[in-house]
């Protein structure tokens, strides 16, 4: 299992767009893609312009289909148009929930 955390930071102008891209390809993640277990998109508090994904996948191969799924193509154009990725997507390790029951429910 593997989980990717990304920071974007988005144009204000472009925020209306960037929205209904990530929307699109967050839930779309979730139900079109067996191989992926979570896709959260969450806002900071601080600055309402940026934005951060935690995504979830069972392993490599999941994540590579994530990326060839057409949703994925719609959500990265509309990503590089309204804003841009502050720092690489960093990926980690699920520690908790760590039982496997959780994750297959997800």
């Amino acid at each position: 299992m593997l989980a990717i955390w990304v920071k974007v930071k988005v144009k204000p102008d472009q925020k209306k767009r960037f929205l209904e891209a990530i929307e699109v390809d967050a839930l779309g993640s979730e139900r079109d893609e067996p191989g992926c277990l979570r896709f959260n998109v969450l806002q900071d508090d601080q600055d309402e312009n940026t934005y951060y994904f935690y995504e979830v996948y069972k392993d490599q191969a999941a994540l590579e289909a994530h990326r060839a799924a057409p949703h994925y193509a719609v959500s990265a154009r509309s990503r590089r148009l309204a804003g841009r990725a502050d720092s690489r997507p960093r990926a980690c390790k699920p520690v908790f929930p760590a039982n496997r029951p959780y994750w297959a429910s997800a």
